[in-house]
């Protein structure tokens, strides 16, 4: 990028570029490059690759190669009215009972009343996401015995590339494959060195509900319908697969397409379904949708394709870069897998954190694009029909980490989805609202799917979580203040609003200090212990939902001065925010989870949601609020550094928070633990697969996504007007450079640094403002003209 700089204070000194090493077949640049020198055994080593709606997974296998599809919106399910229409004539009593202290009996009364109506997200009408298909192609050789020499499999994070090559009686054999958002296809590219090998039969199926029939043109074709949980005629969907082959012949004789003897095979697959919901494609024939997908897709020759594919990609990838020098310079000379293992055994590897972080926002690229549904559970990557937790959208942490890199890595046009799906939650959230609190505006609890569910869970232990509403709305107000657009602003305040007007509505006074606080409430899936020893959840008032309403009601009161408008609404969040509950310190000295000091009945629980105002949200921090902040580096020692995927994520960012970089690299480092089993456990087993998904166990993509925000988070941040750089420079990352990382206030920012010191900063403004920039306790403040830079070093 070519910036009008002014120079503020022109470093001399530059980061030397980091060397590729060396490696057979090719140099391997380490930050962008996920490889293995053996096909995938199971779905957690195979390669992901996706342009926002279509997905696959290429295991690489030499005779029999197995590609998983996905496309988005294959749900099973469909909309449902969940909420219990008489749920908020109970509501008086639970909150009457939580002011007693009476909590067991009031979650009894939840439990009983106040949970959605039917099996919620158990039942077959809620959905769940699941597997489009599988591509097998067989290939079919009198070579098939001889041996293999020179495997070599990769997934390019430059290119969005997945590619393998191997030799066998000397003949050497290239596949290449990847997802086009242009052209709305997926494209396999197959060749050798010599004419007539390519020989392979092509297969389409899923574990049920399909039929796979020639198409008449070369190719194959999948349908089916999925199950809506009512009359069993839920979504439809459709696989189309057509070859283009130079040399030899293709057949296809009932459901098999066979190649024979090509020279190169181009296998060209599009996917779509009827779903009509808040985003998609909205077609009514997804057949035809495909079938004009792939003619237009066969008119352009494979250069052409790939082109596009690699420039529309790049268009995104290439904003940010972060380079981070490897302690042993050999170590891309080893598969990925190996790279993990020994920086598991040895003091860590910088540049897998390099990786790692590119590799995150390769996901988010691949699985969330303008128009589309946002990543669930597992972006848009699934083998299963019965996906774990359905593969829904989770609003308790788990979508909203899929957005956290979004902002500061540079790619906040691709949060679109997120905002879309917040859209559409108004509608059934503002009956959610109506039947349960009799409120204004509009609530969504704990999780949601395609159909626009927001009733409560099923159970109250987990499912009375209201905050779901809330902390989706931070993401609308943080994306005002990275970008500072207006337009979105007047897109999303009414949408604020609404959720504001809801948590306004059923605030209740405590009796002990008059504060204001929310009930019946929990802290996402965490409980406690009553004086008498029995087992509670449901509360009043628990740290995390405070400290979101306190931040939603001042985004709101914000958007209406920028906005001119709603003055006595915003009057009214000023006296209300006013008197929410704060944010309290135990008598231990730790932040308090709940409103009064119960005692933990697990200590080390997965969540840490009780820190929710160090990050993502803004009333914590070091400088602001030193005694909070101490009192959070509290309660993260006593809850470990262990944990499930997502959470290693999340600690990671929290202590990134409290400037302390070795030991938020001490997570991030947890979070790069070696994961091989595919056992499904859900305690402290978290790590990364081969392929490094992130393994909660079983994979979960928020733990990618969370790795990538608090990587980016110890390099940058920006909060209350100050730019923070270097906040928490590990010591362990001795030299580096980061490129285009975004800052609040609608600026971007370079870095480099040497032995662990600030070398230089470019900060540039898009809109033009103040900018105070803080490193080493030390900060300073200018103005910087829109469209213009400023450069400082770190004197």
């Amino acid at each position: 990028m070519t910036k009008n700089a002014l120079v503020f204070c022109l470093a001399t000194m530059m980061l030397a570029a980091l060397p590729l090493f060396a490696n057979e077949p090719k140099s391997i640049p380490s930050e962008t490059t996920i490889w293995f020198d053996a096909p995938a055994k199971n779905f957690t080593e195979s390669s992901p690759m996706g342009n926002g709606r279509l997905g696959a997974m290429m295991f690489g296998g030499v005779d029999d190669e197995r590609i998983v599809l996905n496309e988005s919106s294959v749900w099973s399910g469909s909309s449902q009215d969940a909420d219990r229409p008489d749920a908020c004539k109970v509501l008086p009593e639970i909150q009457k009972l939580l002011l007693e202290g009476q909590n067991p009996e009031a979650e009894a009364l939840v439990n009983a009343n106040f949970i959605c109506k039917g099996p919620g997200s158990s039942g077959p009408q809620y959905g769940c996401y699941q597997v489009l298909g599988n591509l097998h192609l067989s290939f079919l050789s009198e070579d098939t015995n001889l041996p293999v020499t020179g495997y070599w499999r990769e997934l390019n994070l430059n290119d969005a590339i997945a590619s393998m090559h191997f030799s066998r009686n000397g003949v050497i054999f290239n596949r290449e494959m990847f997802i086009s958002a242009p052209d709305q296809v997926m494209v396999l590219h197959l060749s050798a060195d010599r004419s007539g090998q390519i020989t392979f039969d092509a297969r389409l199926d899923r574990p049920e509900r399909f039929e796979t029939i020639g198409d008449g043109n070369n190719g194959l074709l999948m349908t089916g319908q999925l199950d809506n949980g009512t009359d069993g005629r839920g979504v439809r969907y459709v696989a189309h697969i057509r070859v283009l082959n130079k040399g030899g012949y293709v057949s296809v004789r009932e459901n098999v397409l066979s190649v024979s003897q090509a020279d190169e095979v181009v296998l060209l697959i599009a996917a779509g379904t009827d779903y009509q919901g808040f985003a998609g494609r909205q077609t009514k024939d997804p057949l035809a949708a495909t079938l004009n997908d792939l003619n237009l897709a066969t008119k352009k020759p494979y250069k052409t394709l790939r082109k596009a594919h690699v420039t529309d990609y790049q268009n995104f990838f290439n904003r940010v870069s972060l380079q981070l020098e490897p302690l042993d310079p050999t170590v891309t000379e080893k598969p990925t897998i190996e790279r993990l293992k020994e920086a598991e055994n040895g003091p860590g590897d910088p540049s897998l954190a390099a990786l790692h972080f590119n590799f995150g926002r390769y996901l988010l690229i691949s699985s969330s694009r303008p128009g589309g549904l946002p990543p669930n559970l597992q972006g848009i990557w699934a083998e299963e029909i019965h996906t774990p937790w359905n593969s829904d959208w989770h609003l308790d942490v788990n979508v909203q980490m899929n957005y956290w890199p979004a902002e500061v890595a540079n790619l906040s046009d691709l949060t679109q989805p997120l905002f879309a799906l917040i859209s559409s939650l108004q509608e059934p959230g503002a009956k959610t609202a109506h039947d349960y609190y009799n409120a204004h505006g509009w609530v969504a609890h704990v999780i949601t799917n395609p159909w626009g569910f927001t009733s409560p869970g099923e159970g109250a232990s987990w499912g009375s979580f209201s905050g779901g509403s809330a902390w989706l709305c931070q993401h609308l107000w943080d994306h005002y203040e990275f970008t500072l657009d207006r337009n979105f602003l007047q897109w999303a305040y009414p949408i604020l609003k609404g959720s504001a007007q809801f948590y306004a509505d059923i605030l209740i006074e405590e009796p002990k200090y008059h504060w204001l606080v929310i009930a019946p409430a929990n802290s996402p899936e965490n409980h406690f212990l009553m004086p008498d020893g029995r087992d509670a959840a449901i509360c009043m008032g628990p740290t995390m939902m405070q400290q979101q309403v306190r931040y939603l009601f001042g985004a709101c009161i914000e958007s209406s001065k920028i906005l001119g408008v709603d003055e006595d609404f915003r009057n009214e969040l000023i006296e209300k925010r006013a008197r929410l509950a704060p944010t309290q310190v135990s008598s231990d000295g730790r932040i308090m989870e709940w409103l009064h000091e119960y005692t933990e009945a697990e200590p080390q629980h997965r969540h840490v949601s009780h820190l929710w105002g160090l990050y993502p949200g803004d009333e914590i921090s070091t400088d602001a609020t030193p005694k909070l902040a101490q009192a959070a580096r509290k309660s993260l020692e006593v809850r470990g550094d262990d944990g499930v995927g997502w959470s290693l994520a999340y600690k990671a960012a929290l202590w990134s928070h409290l400037d302390d970089g070795n030991h938020a690299w001490l997570l991030v480092r947890h979070a790069l633990f070696p994961v091989t089993s595919q056992e499904i456990r859900y305690d402290k087993g978290g790590g990364v697969y081969p392929n490094l998904f992130d393994a909660c166990p079983p994979f979960q993509i928020d733990g990618n996504f969370g790795v990538t925000a608090a990587i980016a988070e110890m390099l940058l941040q920006s909060q209350a007007g100050v730019i923070r750089l270097l906040p928490a420079l590990p010591s362990a990352w001795q030299n580096g450079k980061v490129t285009g990382l975004r800052a609040r206030g609608g600026f971007e920012v370079d870095i480099t640094w040497r032995h662990g010191k600030l070398v230089s900063a470019t900060i540039y403004s898009d809109k033009g403002g103040a900018c105070s920039i803080s490193y080493g306790g030390k900060s300073i403040a200018f103005k910087i003209k829109k469209g213009k830079s400023v450069t400082i070093n770190g004197n």
